[in-house]
């Protein structure tokens, strides 16, 4: 562990996270900042993950972290009660027992650069990259990213590189499309982004990686390219898998930041996987 005296106050880490992601980018709906600790206690250790679950909570307090930094909130909707009755009330309440913070960086961590995107963006070795919905009045700044593959190649040797580029989970990746089609101008948009198919139509791009493609959205997003030059295929993978690169560069910029002033902090990024689910079994059915 680093001395006392380089450790910093949890309320300079939080100024040096905010001023890459600063709260004012976050969505009206979002949840997002500190949510529980106290802004004066010292910082030695910070723990990163995408998920707030019991199963992290103990891997921090565990690992000696003062603070646990997430990408998901908490809480998402109002709450009268904390009580450790409930599962969100007992994180709460191992956190403040054992002294260790919890912040969130969510849509305003979405829309920076660098950002979730940015980081899904490169691990897929995308160049050129610009906002999927640019923020108002910050064309650098927004929500997914567009970007082009170095020369083109077979969707369906894309998707293999999506599926080497990012941490295994029982879903995989999943493709609509031409196996055979060529692709090389590329929109991504960490977490759920069905929302976002007119940008990506917009964009021109070839093909569209995101997570938790529901199936209305993603089968009239088929129909409407079949009409248009069979633009965009999908690549749909797992929400936690498509948002967990973000942190091991957040990390660093984050120590980075610190020893500018001459603090000291010790980053961990959880390799837990939160995704929720289990197991996959193929249907057998006629």
């Amino acid at each position: 562990m680093p001395p006392e005296a380089d450790a910093p106050a949890l309320r300079q880490v939080i100024a040096a996270l905010e001023a890459v992601h600063p709260l004012e980018w976050a969505q009206p709906w979002d949840a997002v900042g500190l949510v529980c600790g106290d802004p004066d206690a010292p910082v030695r250790r910070v723990h990163l993950a995408v998920d707030p679950v019991e199963e992290v909570v103990e891997e921090a307090i565990a690992a000696g972290a003062d603070l646990l930094l997430t990408h998901h909130p908490l809480f998402l909707r109002g709450v009268h009660s904390v009580a450790a009755t409930t599962a969100k009330g007992r994180v709460v309440h191992r956190l403040v027992r054992a002294g260790c913070a919890l912040y969130v960086a969510h849509t305003n961590a979405d829309a920076g650069a660098p950002g979730v995107s940015d980081a899904l963006a490169r691990v897929l070795d995308l160049d050129d990259l610009r906002p999927l919905e640019p923020l108002p009045g910050r064309p650098d700044l927004g929500i997914g990213r567009v970007g082009r593959l170095a020369a083109p190649e077979r969707l369906a040797d894309f998707a293999d590189r999506v599926a080497r580029a990012l941490p295994e989970t029982e879903q995989g990746v999943r493709v609509a499309g031409d196996p055979d089609a060529l692709v090389q101008r590329v929109a991504v948009c960490g977490g759920s982004g069905d929302s976002l198919f007119e940008q990506v139509r917009a964009s021109g791009a070839d093909v569209y990686v995101t997570a938790d493609l529901r199936h209305h959205p993603a089968s009239e997003a088929r129909e409407r390219a079949g009409l248009e030059g069979g633009r965009p295929h999908l690549v749909d993978v797992a929400h936690w898998a498509s948002e967990w690169p973000w942190l091991a560069g957040c990390a660093d910029r984050l120590v980075a930041a610190l020893a500018q002033d001459g603090r000291t902090v010790d980053a961990h990024v959880s390799t837990t996987r939160t995704d929720p689910w289990s197991l996959r079994v193929p249907s057998r059915g006629e």
